[in-house]
């Protein structure tokens, strides 16, 4: 019995050197690429698949987000009385955000509702939380830093004002730049009595330059 089975794994070894021997050096070489073309893409599909079990995993955490009504132009106020007011009573409050530009509206990251709405419970100017939570994606889009706007406007520059029903086309002098807020204070060239008005920085584009009228007189002169 045992020489029977040496005899037959004796034959499959020579059988299996002679399929290796059978086959040329590029076979050979294509075998072996595949094999490790397989290796690297059932090593992606798993990395694949951990990084969106991670992804659902992380939404799941994710705290639920909800929108409270606030009066116009007092928000920043509501959030600074519902931050005391999470500390003191300590409660889930994770985040407060106010998005640039929106009135009316702040957005909480609570550990629910129920500690949303205590936070926000006799708060001044708070007039209560939708009923509906918010994704993240919804917001997403403003909670990304906005680029600095970049104009190169001094002042003294005749600049036409490009956006804006009332003024817009005009022609305006620039009075007082203030970087901090990219406002610009200009004058309107058409009007008899001059009358400031304030925009932003991208709201006019430099059309000509008190420097460069300076030059434009020398060499004519």
């Amino acid at each position: 019995m045992a020489d029977a089975a040496d005899e037959n794994a004796e034959k499959q070894d020579d059988e299996l050197d002679l399929n290796i021997e059978e086959q040329s050096p590029d076979e050979l070489l294509e075998a072996s690429l595949k094999k490790d073309q397989e290796a690297a893409e059932k090593e992606a599909t798993a990395e694949k698949k951990e990084e969106v079990k991670g992804q659902k995993e992380a939404e799941t955490a994710r705290s639920p987000i909800f929108a409270l009504r606030t009066t116009a132009n007092r928000e920043e106020q509501v959030m600074d009385f519902i931050t005391s007011n999470a500390k003191k009573k300590k409660l889930g409050v994770y985040s407060l955000i106010h998005p640039h530009g929106m009135r009316g509206y702040i957005f909480m990251e609570a550990k629910d509702r129920q500690d949303a709405e205590q936070a926000a419970f006799r708060v001044p100017y708070a007039r209560g939380l939708l009923d509906k939570e918010v994704s993240y994606e919804e917001i997403e889009h403003m909670l990304e830093p906005g680029k600095k706007v970049e104009v190169n406007i001094q002042k003294g520059d005749i600049v036409e004002i490009i956006s804006g029903a009332a003024f817009k086309h005009s022609q305006a002098k620039v009075t007082r730049i203030d970087k901090t807020k990219e406002e610009v204070v200009v004058e309107l060239l058409e009007s008899a009595v001059p009358i400031p008005i304030t925009l932003k920085l991208d709201a006019v584009k430099v059309i000509r330059r008190e420097s460069e009228e300076g030059e434009a007189a020398h060499q004519e002169e």
